[in-house]
């Protein structure tokens, strides 16, 4: 009876002291990581424009200073959607099985087999951002370095788009001193060894790399791993402290917020731009031929075969169209079973596009690897995925809410991301990600508060500043009390509307004195630009504070009554560009290129910001998201500035701009006076605007303005009745 005591004592001890090691091994983690985060280097401040500002009031004259951003929380927070590692149990019944289908536990690989294989592939199971990234690389911003190849190498079609994407990219750099993140030259797309794609010696090229360091701060992409029968994750090389963009990323392996798992897609996809969609239908939800489709490859044995060997369940050839065949790969014939040639023959009858693009929902199972083009296709067709694909971590799932998009269902019942984690002081809204436009465009550099932004107003029922700030560009010099420049102070400054003018002087021509700028009842500011630079039009100044900028050129003929109506409008579609000079685009077919065109018609699908209303928020989205590549070419021509940020307001809210009154003579006013004389009539300068046009879409993969015949009026205008009853009722008289 001693004998027990003593062996229960003992057995109790030595328990408590092993929970004790743990609860060690745990509270040194914790305390690294809170070194971690203490130790964290700020976010690094964008380069500011260099730049002489010179404030004027009617009081008298003084100097703006702008304010240091404010510094934000290191804080990050959780996940938001819970994630399950459990493997489940094959849903069919034994008599429904084939016989040479495998259970979902693998019979080829033992499970032992199969640890091992992924505990030497993923040695750092635990990597986190905090652990396994030097975030002190990215102290002078998020760049990133691709390796050079080497003699010898060779690149995929598809990874040669990747590469060269990364590289015309704006975080881009080709020193590697300077870089933030590294990607390999080497190809490590396809690592099934039976593909042709497949290279060989991997594992000694990466390592052979001077800055490889265990694959601390590098980046691997990865479509296909592992090989038949199995498909295990194997990539034939460790992958260390690299963070891993995969394609059918299995969650038991997958290290959260440290890998990255993206969409399986073909080697067709284009280099950007994206496929071009085929939404037709506006009808929520929408009425379509087809409730549920599904066309592909049925197998007969090894992984993947169960759960599209179950679909002929439901298919019932009217509004449920799930087809399969077996006739593929070389020995179909040797493993085909009762129901092959019934169905080879139903799956001839249906053609998988014209499917694809008429149904509400797209059936995407599981293949031989968790991943399938077919989650990309349906997206792109309209159609609402049904994935059936057990322990998936479906594409960019750390920032997108697939619940939103998608339905994911059992099989047992039939994805700026590396920037976020870098900024991990930033913790982004996920309104920002699953609200239009996306987080792509809503940059938490400028903001983690969806209320800062254009997009979001009606979604938090709040409304946009009640004035707007006036930004007037000059190229010329100051003539006399009575230039256009003047004038056109003088009419804004009287607007209950105008917090305050900015004046860019941009002029080669020193800046004038005092005396020469009227007095006016708003701050009146003139920054001194020393680059001088068509772009820096645009340059995101601290001293704008209202939401809304009246973006003018210094000839810009407009009233106090024109200005006040188009801030108006621009309230309610504050996302857009909202002003009075349009212009038009259109496909010059005997060309085969893209056309610009200033006539006057009912169409149009751009609005100059000559004399417009925007967000400021477009500011330093033209700044910092537009590649430097565009930047210089309006630069170089001293032109087109106003389409490229046409181009960018369009492509991010995939609208057109608003037109509103416009009187008849301001066309024929512009080119009449003012500096712009030649700059209107030169035909060179408009030729390089059809330039612009096709260097732009060429770059963008896709044409973004979008057409529109829609003009705001005041309400009364032009009709015949008392003028007394009009608000606006200088702009009948223009």
């Amino acid at each position: 009876m001693q004998a027990k005591k003593r062996y229960l004592l003992v057995s109790v001890g030595a328990g408590l002291l092993f929970l004790v090691y743990l609860w060690g091994l745990q509270i040194g983690e914790f305390q690294q990581q809170q070194y971690q985060y203490q130790h964290f280097p700020q976010y690094p401040q964008y380069p500011q424009y260099h730049q002489q500002e010179y404030q004027y009031h009617h009081q008298g004259q003084g100097v703006y200073r702008p304010q240091p951003l404010p510094q934000r929380s290191p804080s990050r927070p959780p996940r938001h959607w819970p994630e399950s590692t459990e493997l489940l149990e094959p849903y069919l019944e034994g008599g429904e099985q084939e016989e040479d289908s495998p259970q979902l536990h693998h019979q080829h690989t033992s499970p032992h087999e199969r640890r091992a294989i992924c505990d030497n592939i993923y040695k750092n199971k635990r990597c986190r951002m905090e652990t396994c990234f030097d975030f002190a690389r990215c102290q002078s911003g998020f760049r990133v370095y691709v390796y050079p190849p080497l003699r010898g190498d060779q690149v995929s079609d598809t990874y040669h788009k990747i590469l060269s994407s990364v590289k015309e990219s704006r975080f881009y750099t080709s020193d590697p001193s300077r870089a933030c993140l590294f990607i390999l030259a080497v190809d490590t797309l396809d690592r099934d060894q039976l593909s042709a794609q497949y290279v060989q010696n991997a594992r000694s090229r990466i390592q052979s790399l001077p800055t490889w360091n265990d694959g601390r701060n590098h980046l691997i992409f990865n479509l296909y791993s592992g090989t038949w029968p199995d498909y295990t994750e194997d990539l034939g090389f460790e992958v260390g402290q690299a963070m891993l963009a995969k394609a059918s990323a299995d969650v038991v392996n997958f290290r959260p917020n440290f890998d990255i798992s993206i969409p399986l897609f073909s080697k067709e996809h284009p280099v950007r731009g994206g496929g071009i969609g085929h939404l037709t239908l506006n009808e929520a939800p929408p009425s379509r031929k087809y409730l549920l489709v599904f066309k592909g490859k049925r197998y007969l044995t090894g992984i993947g075969s169960e759960t599209r060997n179950a679909l002929y369940h439901i298919h019932n050839g009217e509004d449920i169209v799930l087809l399969t065949t077996c006739k593929h790969g070389k020995d179909w014939e040797k493993h085909k079973d009762s129901r092959c040639d019934r169905d080879n023959q139903e799956y001839s009858k249906f053609d998988y596009q014209e499917l694809l693009h008429n149904s509400t929902f797209c059936l995407v199972p599981r293949g031989r690897r968790l991943g399938s083009f077919r989650f990309l296709e349906a997206l792109q067709a309209a159609c609402i995925p049904v994935i059936l694909s057990n322990g998936w971590e479906l594409p960019f799932s750390e920032v997108i809410d697939w619940r939103k998009a998608a339905i994911v269902g059992d099989e047992r019942l039939l994805l700026q991301v590396i920037q976020d984690r870098v900024d991990s002081h930033v913790s982004r809204n996920q309104l920002l990600w699953n609200s239009l436009p996306g987080g792509l465009y809503a940059l938490p550099q400028y903001s983690t508060d969806p209320a800062q932004f254009p997009f979001y107003y009606a979604v938090l029922g709040k409304s946009p500043s009640q004035q707007f700030t006036a930004v007037i560009h000059t190229v010329t010099p100051l003539q006399a009390q009575l230039s256009p420049v003047v004038k056109l102070i003088i009419a804004v400054a009287k607007s209950k509307l105008c917090a305050q003018i900015v004046v860019l002087w941009n002029c080669d021509k020193p800046l004038p004195a005092r005396s020469k700028w009227p007095s006016t009842s708003v701050p009146l500011t003139v920054i001194e630009g020393q680059t001088k630079l068509m772009s820096s039009r645009f340059f995101p100044h601290d001293i704008i504070l209202t939401d809304a900028v009246l973006s003018l050129d210094e000839d810009a003929v407009l009233s106090t009554n024109e200005v006040e109506f188009a801030f108006t409008v621009w309230q309610s579609f504050p996302e857009r560009i909202v002003g009075y000079p349009a212009r038009s685009h259109y496909w010059d077919s005997a060309r085969s290129r893209w056309g610009y065109t200033s006539k006057w018609t009912n169409d149009y699908s751009m609005v100059l910001t000559g004399a417009a209303f925007y967000h400021r928020y477009y500011h330093y989205l033209f700044t910092h998201s537009v590649p430097a590549s565009l930047l210089t070419t309006v630069d170089h021509m001293a032109n087109c500035e106003d389409i490229l940020m046409n181009f960018l307001v369009s492509a991010v809210t995939k609208q057109p701009p608003i037109k509103v009154t416009q009187k008849k003579q301001y066309k024929e006013t512009m080119m009449s006076q003012g500096s712009k004389t030649s700059q209107w009539a030169d035909p060179d300068h408009f030729a390089q605007r059809q330039t612009c046009m096709n260097t732009f879409s060429h770059w963008l993969g896709f044409m973004p303005l979008v057409h529109s015949q829609m003009r705001l009026d005041p309400v009364l205008f032009r009709d015949q009745v008392s003028i007394l009853r009009k608000k606006y009722r200088d702009i009948e008289r223009l």
